[in-house]
């Protein structure tokens, strides 16, 4: 592949991969020395190695920082929703204190049986990418599964703390609960999803559901989930986890923001961090899938773990091969299709009603 398309820079530029400089508090969470160049191309899977080929000139950007993130924030691309099914935009009421939410539901409307509901969580690093961008694949997953989807237009780090986020996406839940008859939805099966920081704020969601007892879940998609700030700061990886798409200077730096204390530290505030809550009992049943070259691979494989020494049902999917953002990478390939055919197949076995 000799060049880049407008949709690979697209899904390149919330990867952190054209970025630049340093800067305060979430610049000394970056200072680390630069990686020597390495070949990732013998640890990639066969069908994605073209579009691993035309990425890795990108490899070595210069990280996030607080001085180029607005003008990072614009080079996102996304494509437009389809027709169909329908969408409309709403406005919400936030938490106590908080300003109102944006959200987006598709393919909602009273009329026949209630169907199962996702509230979708959108990827980004905790720090890019908007509920809009979202909304075609909410569009395929309603088609796929016959469901209603909410996708959360929650605010972004640094410029929201923790919990920000977690509330709006928690509103934004409480929101599709309470109004379930009006959407044509049945209560007792809605799910969390999200890929990425969309995976860890699933993650995230589903415990506060769990610890707050107000809404339950009957599962939790997690697609390459950010689950674990101690990843690439004070949990360092072997060089060919995290070569593509989000490398570990880009963890630190999306903790970094959410958090408002440096990745790793000894303290992070509770629930901000999947991977640090201790009990995991109680939590809905999981698929979790994860490229076995992405950055988050080992701490998905334990969360996957913890979850069933809970007690609590996990699916874990590991495709060989396979980099961060793989199934967006590389769509057509039919190890792409194998893994969205997977989580899709874990959603509907969730969605089915008990009676059957």
């Amino acid at each position: 592949m000799s060049g880049i398309t407008r949709r690979e820079f697209g899904f390149l530029a919330p990867a952190g991969l054209v970025a630049l400089g340093s800067g305060s508090l979430l610049g000394d969470a970056l200072r680390a020395e630069a990686p020597a160049a390495f070949d990732i191309t013998p640890y990639v899977h066969p069908q994605l190695r073209p579009m691993a080929e035309s990425m890795r000139r990108y490899a070595n950007a210069p990280p996030f920082s607080m001085q180029t993130l607005a003008a990072r924030r614009k080079q996102m691309f996304a494509f437009p929703p389809k027709a169909q099914p329908g969408w409309v935009e709403r406005t919400i009421p936030g938490a106590k204190g908080a300003p109102d939410v944006r959200i987006y539901v598709v393919n909602g409307g009273a009329g026949g049986a209630p169907r199962p509901a996702i509230l979708q969580i959108h990827g980004g690093g905790f720090i890019l990418g908007d509920a809009r961008s979202a909304i075609r694949g909410c569009q395929d997953l309603a088609s796929a599964l016959d469901c209603v989807v909410v996708t959360v237009d929650y605010r972004l780090a640094p410029e929201t703390r923790f919990p920000g986020s977690l509330e709006d996406n928690y509103a934004g839940l409480k929101w599709l609960y309470g109004h379930a008859e009006e959407l044509g939805v049945d209560r007792s099966r809605i799910a969390v999803m999200g890929e990425s920081a969309g995976g860890g704020h699933a993650a995230m969601l589903a415990i506060a559901a769990r610890d707050r007892g107000e809404i339950p879940l009957v599962f939790q998609a997690l697609i390459y989930p950010m689950l674990d700030d101690r990843t690439g700061s004070t949990r360092k990886v072997p060089p060919y986890l995290g070569a593509l798409i989000w490398k570990p200077d880009d963890n630190r730096f999306g903790w970094t923001a959410l958090m408002g204390v440096p990745a790793g530290s000894r303290t992070v505030p509770y629930g901000a961090v999947p991977a640090r809550i201790e009990n995991l009992k109680g939590l809905p049943p999981a698929f979790i899938g994860v490229g076995s070259i992405d950055l988050f691979v080992d701490e998905d494989i334990d969360y996957a773990r913890r979850l069933i020494d809970a007690g609590v049902p996990a699916e874990l999917n590991v495709v060989p091969g396979a980099f961060h953002g793989f199934d967006v990478a590389a769509a057509k390939a039919p190890i792409v299709k194998q893994f969205n055919a997977a989580a899709i197949a874990a959603l509907a076995r969730a969605f089915k009603p008990m009676d059957h």
